[in-house]
């Protein structure tokens, strides 16, 4: 049996992707839920399986390491902000660009929103880059575990890490900061089977663990 999904399916896992979804061996579903089907049954975004039918059993995860734990993916996404909190502090500072200033009566909030444009671009900046080209950030590699798309196992595009960032970091950096997060990743507590996000559910990617 081919490990590539069938042509027109979605995206395609290139060749040289060391992560990508392996079919279980045979007799074997792969499946985390055993020999049973997925509580939710095929593919959360509709058409049974993800590939259409064929090639793979339809729960999306079989072939694919455990799903990591929500707690460690808190702390992972703590160890990122503070890394990249600390770098958006150093440029808005070197730059003049705090939160805000009070002189006598009068509030400067274009520098707040400086500092939030600035610290957008780079939360959204580290992420693309990072799990483009590994499915991890540091927090993630440092606690074992990365991003694969849910189709197919796979490392995301970078159009689909993208959309998982904006969607994560546009609130956080102009309105609603950490209770955006805790909300987009606390989803993940309580998410069922897959263990998403909001920002997952917006990519269709999941978290796995590598060790």
């Amino acid at each position: 049996m081919s490990s590539e999904p069938p042509p027109g399916s979605g995206q395609q896992p290139p060749e040289d992707d060391p992560f990508r979804k392996q079919p279980p061996p045979s007799g074997d579903s792969g499946s985390p839920y055993g020999s049973q089907p997925p509580p939710y049954g095929g593919d959360p975004y509709g058409g049974g399986s993800p590939y259409g039918g064929g090639g793979y059993p339809a729960d999306p995860l079989a072939g694919m390491p455990p799903l990591a734990d929500s707690g460690r993916r808190t702390l992972a996404r703590i160890i990122d902000m503070i890394l990249v909190g600390i770098v958006v502090a150093l440029l808005t500072w070197g730059f003049g660009v705090n939160e805000y200033d009070v002189n006598a009566d009068k509030v400067e909030y274009g520098k707040s929103f400086a500092q939030s444009l600035v610290a957008a671009l780079l939360y959204i900046g580290y992420d693309t880059f990072m799990i483009t080209k590994s499915g991890q950030t540091l927090g993630k590699k440092w606690l074992k575990m990365r991003v694969a798309n849910l189709e197919n196992g796979s490392t995301p595009s970078v159009q689909t890490v993208l959309v998982r960032s904006l969607v994560l970091w546009i609130p956080f950096a102009f309105c609603c900061a950490c209770v955006w997060t805790a909300i987009s990743g606390g989803w993940s507590f309580f998410d069922k089977p897959y263990k998403q996000g909001l920002h997952d559910k917006a990519a269709k990617t999941v978290v796995v663990s590598t060790g």
